[in-house]
């Protein structure tokens, strides 16, 4: 009986330890998985053509990815639809995290402007903030105001003669630029373009008389030049960019106007939560990266690291702020309008 109740014991003792053998060995196993990813170049999705800035930023990521990430970086350019093309595609994607793309605040304004074929806020998830570009306002070097406070004066003197170019309507530099009438108390009149360098020669060939960009490095061969004048910044700061470092942020003219383009990556929701860790982290190594600031310094753009979770927080903040914004400035109705 004694030897019964041993030989008992004994199986039972061998059974819990192939079982717990068992569970370590699978544990081991997931976590071999998830240390591999990634296993295979990754797809990035730029929402504009080749050459554009947001394409700069994605191909200078693409530089060191293999670095720091194991594998490389795909590069696949997605104009069209205001972005919602792209978007579309990033939001249904498998979220393997094979998929990413450069995102900013369109993901935002487009579900605001109308119905898209997804809610990107909530069918996307923020991964990184890269970098960040304010707002600037740029003028003829030879026109008679030479800061916001003379424009303005001028404006109100003139309503409707002065006309703004920009790259978009409901793009953020249309935003700034219709903030800035509503704050000033001004009757300016929007111009939109398929994009800087059209703005650029309106300007130049005197079409328009303002123009509002988010890349001041597009600007700063004909401000070295003494061409083009930069009137402010949309910043709490000023720009520590060179030929730029002396031009003063709205606020400081007396405009309560501060409007930040930032561009970052996200994924299509639901990434396995390690997979998500890991490429955030690859990610934070490459943006971080001493070569890859300095490529975004000779660009004109300030990197502006977020994780996940504050990059997150900024999404739920401007959907706030922004909502609000195209309501008050009359954006909403003016896209609507053009839709009928």
């Amino acid at each position: 009986m004694n030897f019964k109740r041993v030989l008992l014991i004994g199986i039972t003792s061998l059974l819990g330890m192939t079982i717990t053998l068992g569970g370590c060995s699978m544990g081991a196993k997931e976590s071999t998985v998830s240390e591999k990813y990634p296993t295979k170049p990754i797809t990035i999705i730029v929402p504009y053509a080749a050459g554009g800035s947001t394409d700069m930023v994605a191909r200078a990521l693409e530089k060191s990815a293999q670095k720091h990430l194991g594998q490389p970086l795909v590069v696949v350019n997605m104009p069209g639809g205001a972005t919602t093309i792209a978007m579309n595609e990033i939001a249904g994607a498998k979220p393997d995290g094979y998929t990413i793309g450069m995102i900013g605040p369109g993901i935002i304004l487009q579900p605001l402007y109308g119905q898209t074929r997804y809610h990107y806020p909530t069918a996307l998830e923020p991964l990184v903030n890269v970098v960040s570009s304010p707002a600037i306002v740029a003028t003829l070097a030879d026109r008679p105001w030479k800061n916001l406070s003379k424009l303005v004066s001028y404006a109100k003197q003139h309503p409707g003669e002065i006309k703004f170019g920009h790259s978009g309507l409901g793009t953020p530099v249309h935003i700034t630029g219709e903030l800035f009438a509503k704050e000033a108390g001004i009757n300016i009149v929007q111009v939109p373009f398929r994009g800087e360098s059209e703005s650029i020669a309106a300007l130049l060939g005197e079409h328009i008389q303002l123009m509002i960009a988010y890349n001041p490095a597009v600007l700063k061969e004909h401000v070295k030049s003494g061409t083009i004048r930069i009137l402010g910044v949309a910043e709490e700061n000023r720009l520590t960019l060179s030929d730029f470092e002396n031009v003063p942020t709205f606020k400081e003219q007396g405009i309560d106007v501060a409007f930040n383009f930032w561009n970052g990556i996200a994924a299509p929701k639901g990434m396995p939560p390690a997979e998500k860790a890991r490429l955030a982290a690859g990610l934070r190594e490459m943006i971080n990266d001493p070569d890859f600031k300095k490529n975004m310094e000779e660009l004109g753009m300030s990197v502006h690291y977020m994780g996940p979770d504050e990059f997150g927080d900024q999404w739920i903040a401007d959907n706030a702020k922004l909502t609000k914004i195209v309501k008050e400035t009359g954006i909403v109705d003016l896209i609507a309008n053009q839709k009928k």
